[in-house]
């Protein structure tokens, strides 16, 4: 199959005529890129699962274009919960939150790998919302790579992990955010962070009481090995940078660009030289892809602190990190600088 990569106007309708025929598009959104299928379609949903390698049993996300289409995908299970949903969904939709809420009957339990749960959100990205509005159907739309893979932040991304396994993608420019939405569960007043991302824990504190739950085996992106670089990935456990001895090793600094750190590694990427943490999350997925396609052995990370969004990094950094070791084809399997 030949992927095609396409733009604006035009490739708006081409990708909308895609999803009619139950196709699956590779679309962007505010966080990272999403290989879109008609939330309403078995068929086009097990294309999602069929072109990333995903298990069944791991449950997509549901895009809307708006707070008014939650009632099509969703059955509240009380007004408490509604008027909750309502106070979030007015102080952060548009945007990277996603809500597990109960699911409606009609949406067919693929989708939620027969939870009775479904993950909801409202993206902000306008070529996605122009295409749900166009279509007239919520999108079902995991991250647009190889199940357990690097997301991807950029169209090239995407054709690098699926261009092999679809045949179009809407080029939206680099990914705002950079990491995936948060995901958050609602028990009467309680909110549990089930996926830190670009809302924290701050921000919810006003809407109830915030824990995080993170670790919940049946919400999108929960897996202990996801977001894993083919390449060996290891967290180093202090600020000091000094090279580590055998093989051509890569740094994934935070803001740290020193002469001699460049001459010890064989190759360095920066995510923040400021050490702005909005900035260091859009750069991740970047900067992550780029030293797995590199010609290095393996790759050390370097921690960034975890208040605000650098939770999010983190948590993306360790479950990289997990899958790296635990996966196939990587180099070394033991421990490195733990």
């Amino acid at each position: 199959m030949s992927v095609r990569i396409v733009y604006g106007e035009e490739g708006v309708c081409d990708a909308v005529e895609l999803l009619r025929h139950g196709g699956v598009v590779g679309l962007p959104t505010e966080t990272v890129y999403g290989l879109a299928g008609n939330a309403f379609d078995p068929l086009a949903i097990a294309r999602i699962f069929e072109a990333k390698g995903r298990p069944l049993t791991d449950p997509l996300i549901v895009h809307l274009p708006e707070v008014s289409w939650i009632e099509r995908i969703v059955q509240f299970s009380s007004l408490e919960q509604q008027a909750i949903v309502v106070k979030l969904a007015e102080a952060f939709w548009p945007g990277p939150l996603t809500l597990l809420l109960p699911k409606h009957p009609e949406l067919p339990e693929l989708v939620t790998a027969g939870s009775d749960q479904v993950a909801v959100r409202v993206t902000a990205h306008p070529l996605f919302q122009a295409i749900l509005h166009r279509l007239g159907s919520p999108l079902a739309a995991p991250s647009a790579n190889r199940f357990g893979r690097i997301s991807p932040t950029s169209a090239s991304d995407v054709r690098i992990e699926l261009g092999e396994s679809i045949s179009l993608i809407l080029d939206g420019g680099p990914c705002e955010h950079g990491v995936e939405s948060t995901i958050i569960s609602i028990q009467g007043d309680h909110l549990g962070i089930l996926r830190p991302g670009p809302i924290t824990i701050d921000q919810l504190k006003e809407y109830g009481h915030v824990s995080s739950l993170a670790g919940n085996m049946n919400t999108p992106g929960s897996l202990p090995g996801h977001y894993a670089p083919k390449k060996r990935l290891q967290i180093i456990d202090s600020d000091i940078l000094s090279l580590p001895p055998g093989g051509r090793v890569g740094l994934m600094a935070f803001n740290t660009s020193f002469k001699e750190i460049h001459e010890q590694y064989a190759a360095v990427e920066v995510l923040s030289l400021s050490g702005n943490l909005k900035e260091a999350a859009a750069n991740f997925y970047g900067a992550l892809r780029r030293l797995d396609q590199s010609n290095v052995d393996w790759i050390l990370a370097q921690p960034v602190p975890e208040k605000g969004i650098g939770v999010a990094i983190m948590d993306r950094l360790r479950r990289a990190s997990h899958g790296s070791s635990h996966g196939t084809g990587h180099q070394d399997s033991n421990s490195l600088l733990r």
